[in-house]
């Protein structure tokens, strides 16, 4: 079973800095794609970035400039390095595995049988979230 433990939430000022962290277990970077996304309350689910060894890194046009998406595949831990942060940038950060590159959906993973799994929904595949809140 895949596992994503994700850390590194937490409260700043506006123009402030944070990293995410999120460690997988149950399947290894080199077989795929990871990617966050970020749901603030009242909001759907937004891709904020993804990284794979054979797509574009791919980051939104909100957080272009400021975040920064990596990886580290001898510990299975992907981060996001969050600078300049914005009162906007405050939400719940979900970290997500895709395995098979099955590719990512605006709102939400998409799964062996081509259906989109949303953000903050426990299942697999899917980190618990990180809050991140940003004050002005």
């Amino acid at each position: 079973e895949v596992q994503l433990v994700e850390s590194g939430g937490g409260s700043v000022q506006a123009g402030g800095s944070l990293r995410l962290s999120c460690t997988a277990s149950g399947f290894s970077f080199n077989e795929g794609d990871m990617g966050w996304y970020r749901k603030a309350p009242g909001n759907e689910c937004e891709l904020v970035s993804a990284i794979s060894s054979t797509r574009p890194t791919y980051y939104a046009d909100s957080v272009k400039g400021r975040f920064s998406i990596s990886q580290d595949n001898a510990k299975n831990t992907v981060y996001l390095q969050m600078n300049s942060l914005k009162p906007e940038d405050t939400a719940v950060y979900y970290c997500a595995a895709d395995p098979a590159a099955n590719g990512w959906a605006a709102i939400g993973r998409i799964s062996s049988r081509d259906k989109v799994e949303p953000c903050a929904v426990p299942r697999e595949y899917w980190g618990q979230g990180t809050q991140v809140a940003v004050s002005s």
